[in-house]
């Protein structure tokens, strides 16, 4: 009888090994690509971004990216997190009109939490604190021009906003009452936090000209293209959220070809368990290959298209470590303070979908934060602090100050992090105070190198952002919210920043344990 039990079993995973498999996968992000395409096209004035991770895989033509987590929308468990504000995103829906947000979800729902509350959260928060900020520099209720901004003579704004800019609460349909009331009962709370936290108010409120409103497109919505309104008609800055899964999976045959395949809702997430290595650039530059292969060549195609790019990778000079494949199994699991409002948002800067090296200034600090692949294109900076685990074969001029900090995740060890930022620390005060440009850089750019920056920033510079060799810092008695404040100031212009919570941790423990004093 056991015998026969381990018998089904191995059965079963057999089956559920067979029906998550690479190919499924991938022709399943494939087919899912389609819709989303067609959605974009309705809109094509509209900014196409996708939300990271998992809805990075389902377009070829992404122009930016945003970090709106699922965990910030779960039931009786919604937040709004200053540590990721998104502004970028706001700012771009208010110069181009709005916004399309694509993410995706497992079997069984038609929209993840991401999309049915984090953002409709945030949008409401954002829209409050704007409506408080115009009540604060003017009157109130004498309504706005929206095609133009007033300043008098001490350059203030003096545009005011009307009593119908919409601060409302808006959830779909299928949110419960008593949860919906949940939320509401906590905007106020978020709403403060967020003018409190030194995040840049005034300059969103002048790019946008209409508040911000979510709506909700999924593979069963109706969609009359004849009656698709323009985004002008609107009274409001649509932010226009897709879910590009199916809510349904449903066992899809070829019959032009001789094999067959199983469509898997919301295949992009979890990328570390099937990708093998893959990345959706990669994926999409051979996605006609990949998709014609078949299920039987799919995996071996796949193999060949990483390493070709590996060695590529590695003749341009960059970071390449061999990709560590696991067994095919079944998958389980300026100011720091708020500044003088520009008349003008400048969005070329903003680092788009696909680039292989982006560097972030932080405003005037001399800081910047990027991702550790230079190649030939050394960036035009005096130090660079290399946070990678592994360390980059780059030919540094002769010029450049350079030190390797091997640093890894808090997953992979809980006190990497606080164990590298004292000589990360004594690196950056031995070159800022000779006023030299410094380059904070890891794998990505949006998680260590994030968070070294961080701890440098607090500890060596003032609240004006002005390098003062720790002086502020020591007379100033560090806590996670002014913590939190500086790294709103550093997520201004590393839109794509992601610090992990236990690398922040790590970051707190350097600056309150009076590690910063015994390096000094």
């Amino acid at each position: 009888m056991a015998e026969e039990r381990l018998s089904i079993y191995r059965v079963s995973r057999s089956i559920k090994r067979k029906e998550n498999s690479l190919y499924n996968a991938l022709r399943s992000i494939y087919e899912d690509s389609i819709f989303v395409g067609e959605i974009s096209q309705l809109w094509p004035q509209l900014p196409l971004l996708a939300n990271l991770r998992c809805g990075l895989w389902y377009s070829p033509n992404f122009q930016y990216t945003c970090y709106f987590k699922s965990t910030d929308g779960h039931t009786n468990n919604c937040s709004f997190n200053t540590s990721r504000l998104n502004f970028h995103v706001a700012l771009l829906a208010g110069q181009r009109g709005g916004c399309i947000i694509v993410d995706s979800t497992r079997r069984g729902k038609r929209f993840p939490d991401s999309l049915t509350k984090t953002i409709p959260i945030w949008t409401c928060v954002l829209n409050r604190a704007i409506f408080n900020y115009f009540n604060r520099i003017g009157e109130s209720g004498s309504g706005f021009d929206a095609d133009s901004s007033s300043y008098n003579r001490n350059g203030e704004n003096t545009r005011h906003i009307s009593h119908d800019w919409d601060c409302s609460l808006h959830l779909p349909l299928w949110v419960s009452k008593t949860e919906k009331a949940a939320i509401e009962d906590r905007l106020e709370e978020w709403t403060k936090e967020l003018e409190a936290s030194g995040a840049d108010i005034a300059s969103l409120a002048l790019s946008l000209k209409k508040p911000l409103r979510p709506l909700w497109i999924s593979q069963k919505t109706v969609i009359w293209l004849n009656e698709v309104p323009d985004c002008d008609s609107w009274d409001f800055t649509p932010m226009i959220l897709v879910s590009a899964s199916s809510s349904t999976g449903i066992f899809q045959n070829r019959t032009t070809s001789e094999f067959s395949w199983k469509y898997i809702p919301g295949a992009g997430d979890d990328e570390e368990s099937w990708a093998r290595g893959l990345s959706p650039k990669v994926f999409w530059n051979h996605a006609s290959e990949l998709i014609n292969s078949g299920p039987d060549l799919c995996n071996q195609k796949v193999a060949t298209i990483v390493e070709n790019d590996r060695v590529y990778r590695a003749h341009r000079g960059q970071n390449t470590p061999q990709v560590t494949v696991k067994l095919s199994k079944l998958a389980s699991t300026g100011r720091l303070s708020e500044q003088e409002p520009p008349l003008y948002f400048d969005i070329s800067n903003m680092n788009s979908a696909h680039e292989d090296c982006i560097i972030s200034w932080l405003g005037s600090t001399n800081l910047a934060v990027g991702i550790a692949q230079f190649g030939t294109n050394v960036p035009k900076v005096d130090c660079i602090l290399n946070c990678h685990p592994e360390l980059v074969s780059a030919c540094l001029p002769n010029a450049i100050a350079y030190l390797h900090l091997p640093i890894v995740n808090s997953k992979l060890d809980r006190f990497s992090l606080l164990s590298n930022l004292p000589s990360a620390f004594n690196f950056a005060k031995s070159n800022l105070s000779k006023g030299k440009s410094l380059l904070v850089c890891c794998h990505n750019g949006e998680d260590i190198s994030i968070c070294v920056c961080l701890a440098i920033l607090t500890s060596l510079f003032n609240d004006e952002g002005t390098f003062d060799d720790g002086k502020s810092f020591s007379e100033t008695c560090i806590t996670k919210w002014e913590m939190r404040r500086r790294l709103v100031f550093i997520c201004k212009y590393a839109v794509n920043a992601r610090p992990s919570r236990g690398n922040l941790k790590q970051v707190f423990s350097f600056l309150s344990g009076g590690r910063v004093s015994s390096v000094s």
